[in-house]
């Protein structure tokens, strides 16, 4: 049996209020949305919290909540925030979170695998993967789409950039799809931990490397996938055009329906962009490389 505390405070007071919670021992705070408010594009370096967010507390049973809310309060300097308090069965979460995912697949022939699963069909493209720290599981709309032109456009024999790798699950797809070799560039070194992990767990460590962008290399590819959020790929424009050769392809998503006319004059000096699928609000380009 486990024990959950539970307040609801605005987001400007979250933070310090999740970080008293850790100090007093719990063995895991979390933030939710406690309004329905989607975050659709953070501002770069920015982790935005909701305007009414959950910070949630879990403790094991024997701990002493009055000692806890004492100590919080004490620290915080002033009454606490309306709380709940809500006894848990002990199971195991893990377990239970995986529980919620299941194969899915993407177009014809490409599926994602959770490891507590075995593949529907093992003749199809399967990618064994579990969700992670890192962004990317195929369960959002930018990333299903990718995968779903990855199905239509196998890239046999050619070389890839998966920009802003996250979990590393384009530039695995690519090479299960016969890509020569892939490249999965990311801001987050974890997400480069997390791509070199799944490409090990698909056997296909030999044909990814990882890098920042910094550190990302001066030649061109024939594809190059970005998902990830409109602001970002804008001012990226220029930078993701020189990796790609001419007559090569671009994949960009990530991008809200209103955003795409500025996405597609972004760029469209540099390439002939159009609309590749809309799924909900989000929307995915394709576009070949002028000479």
């Amino acid at each position: 049996m486990w024990l959950q505390l539970k307040f609801e405070l605005h987001a400007d007071e979250a933070e310090r209020l999740a970080d008293l919670i850790e100090r007093a021992g719990a063995v895991s705070v979390t933030m939710q949305d406690a309004a329905d408010q989607p975050l659709y594009e953070p501002a770069l370096g920015t982790t935005p919290l909701w305007k009414l967010t959950w910070v949630l507390g879990l403790f094991e049973a024997d701990t002493d909540i009055d000692a806890v809310l004492q100590q919080i309060e004490t620290a915080l300097g002033k009454p606490l925030p309306e709380y709940k308090l809500n006894p848990l069965e002990d199971k195991d979460w893990v377990r239970a979170w995986l529980d919620d995912f299941k194969p899915m697949r993407f177009g014809e022939n490409l599926w994602i695998i959770p490891s507590t699963f075995t593949p529907p069909n093992p003749e199809a493209v399967n990618i064994l993967l579990d969700p992670g720290l890192a962004f990317g599981t195929g369960t959002h709309p930018t990333t299903a789409m990718c995968l779903s032109w990855l199905d239509a456009h196998p890239p046999l024999n050619k070389t890839v950039i998966d920009y802003g790798c996250g979990s590393g699950i384009l530039a695995i797809a690519a090479c299960k799809l016969k890509a020569s070799q892939a490249l999965g560039v990311d801001t987050d070194p974890q997400a480069l931990l997390a791509t070199e992990s799944n490409a090990l767990n698909n056997q296909v460590e030999h044909l990814i490397t990882t890098c920042l962008p910094r550190d990302c290399p001066t030649y061109t590819v024939d594809l190059l996938m970005a998902n990830i959020l409109a602001g970002p790929l804008e001012e990226l424009a220029p930078a993701l055009a020189a990796l790609v050769r001419p007559e090569g392809q671009i994949i960009l998503s990530g991008i809200l329906e209103t955003q795409t006319a500025n996405l597609i004059q972004a760029y469209t000096p540099y390439f002939d962009i159009q609309l590749f699928k809309q799924q909900d609000e989000w929307i995915c380009l394709e576009g070949i490389r002028k000479p």
